[in-house]
């Protein structure tokens, strides 16, 4: 995950180092304590962003574990006895029930793996927001890990889906491969006018600085915008740029256990994974430095 990157070179200057990366786990049970009852050794489970919240919090009693303050994550975070949180890329990892999800017997472990932040990533605010009814004009920019989950999820919800992106390169792998309806490059002035004023919703998967008026401007009156990636450096908003047809944008990060639930559920029924690149974990310094040059198609796992 670009966010592993983030953090390893400490571009959000919340670096605990030494780092144990990972936050997209799948992996097999080997045993449960004695007051567990929905899990059981040998099944198949994944573990997400997070792994402990304080539960009485706001965000806590309403379902929003994932915006809770003082949330523990999985991976550089500072767990309850002080200790710096290890991740996924470790051998093994004990997690509370309460932060374990079930993963649909019918997905692949490494394909399912990614889903437990890109795919809830996309699938939470597409539900949250009502960007993801049947027929609706869906905008995707950026056809990255997350870009190509919400192109899947849109299709699956039965929405139009439009990919933006600032490569004319990917438009093959959006339309022919993904199924994608139509493509648009970002840096084309005569492409963005023409589809000005047609989507529903967007999600900007982007983690590096971009514009997004000219995104803004694809919206529908009313329409709904939701950011994702996370540049470093602060994007710009005019006022007008909302102002005008009431438009509205948002942010979300990852989702409450609730919707990782939901997302697993929904991608085990429409048989949903992650496109991944597979490697041996003595080669993950290398994989890093390919992500770091954009060299990866979608995810490594």
């Amino acid at each position: 995950c670009h966010t592993d990157l983030h953090i390893i070179k400490n571009d959000w200057g919340n670096a605990l180092y030494p780092i144990v990366p990972g936050h997209e786990i799948v992996g097999v049970v080997t045993g449960v304590g004695s007051g567990v009852k929905n899990f059981k050794a040998g099944e198949t489970v994944g573990v997400g962003y997070f792994i402990d919240t304080c539960r009485t919090c706001y965000s806590c009693s309403k379902g929003y574990e994932n915006y809770c303050p003082t949330m523990v994550l999985t991976s550089n975070g500072v767990d309850r006895d002080g200790a710096t949180t290890q991740g996924g890329f470790s051998d093994v990892l004990v997690v509370n029930k309460d932060y374990v999800l079930h993963v649909p017997d019918s997905l692949s472990l490494a394909g399912a793996a990614p889903l437990l932040c890109a795919g809830v990533t996309v699938y939470g605010p597409m539900v949250q927001y009502g960007i993801n009814a049947p027929g609706k004009h869906l905008g995707v920019v950026g056809l990255g890990g997350l870009g190509h989950m919400a192109v899947k999820f849109g299709k699956a919800f039965g929405m139009t889906v439009t990919v933006i992106s600032s490569s004319p390169r990917k438009r093959e792998e959006a339309v022919e491969r993904l199924g994608a309806d139509a493509f648009l490059v970002s840096q084309d002035p005569d492409q963005m006018k023409a589809a000005a004023g047609t989507m529903d919703g967007i999600i900007d998967t982007v983690s590096a600085f971009h514009p997004i008026v000219p995104l803004l401007d694809l919206l529908k009156p009313m329409g709904q915008m939701v950011v994702v990636g996370a540049p470093s450096k602060p994007l710009e908003l005019p006022a007008f740029a909302i102002i005008g047809g009431g438009k509205r944008l948002a942010g979300s990060g990852t989702g409450s256990v609730a919707d990782c639930q939901a997302m697993l559920d929904f991608a085990g029924k429409h048989g949903i994974t992650a496109d991944v690149e597979v490697v041996k974990m003595d080669y993950v310094n290398t994989a890093i430095e390919r992500l770091e040059k954009n060299d990866v198609t979608y995810r490594f796992v």
